[in-house]
């Protein structure tokens, strides 16, 4: 991850400052980060990858390395430090038209992520097991297995298991 984000900034020609500020972090932070000396959260790759322009799943899969066909052994799959949950690249070519991402959250378990990290992108969640609360904004959406979510405009957001369960769910993104 740390060559991923350090290589990301150099191709936008980014300072590590401008890009602290971009994601609103502090340059030590990105300095940890781009030396590996951080394993970085959920809500800190999502202010990275929107301050230099990917998905997370792009960022993740620039780490993992991708190809045009992707085994399901293969997939970059990413565990969030702090709440557990762990997301997986499903589709083969990250960055494309569409991109599919599937996330297994531990029970009791919540990541939020600020609006600036889906600025440019549009998100529809398909939960497969369980039970979702995704937080968008002011508004609560309470989501069970086969239900289908289109998020509204950018804001900030959290993805909640309120169960014993772990949840499971699809994430389907397209650029604006």
């Amino acid at each position: 991850m740390a060559a991923a984000v350090r290589a990301r900034r150099v191709e936008r020609d980014l300072t590590v400052r401008a890009l602290a500020d971009r994601a609103g972090v502090s340059r030590a932070m990105i300095g940890k980060v781009e030396a590996g000396e951080a394993q970085p959260t959920a809500a800190l790759l999502g202010k990275l990858s929107g301050a230099l322009g990917l998905t997370l799943s792009e960022l993740v899969a620039r780490a993992e390395g991708a190809d045009r066909l992707v085994r399901r052994v293969d997939q970059p799959t990413w565990t969030d430090p702090t709440s557990g949950y762990t997301r997986r690249a499903v589709s083969p070519r990250v960055g494309g038209a569409l991109e599919l991402v599937e996330v297994t959250m531990p029970p009791h378990a919540q990541a939020a992520f600020a609006a600036d990290t889906y600025a440019f992108l549009r998100h529809q969640l398909w939960v497969l097991d369980g039970t979702l609360e995704f937080v968008e904004g002011p508004t609560v959406h309470r989501l069970e297995a086969g239900d289908c979510l289109e998020l509204g405009p950018p804001a900030d957001c959290v993805y909640r298991n309120p169960d014993d369960e772990p949840v499971r769910y699809l994430v389907a993104v397209t650029r604006r």
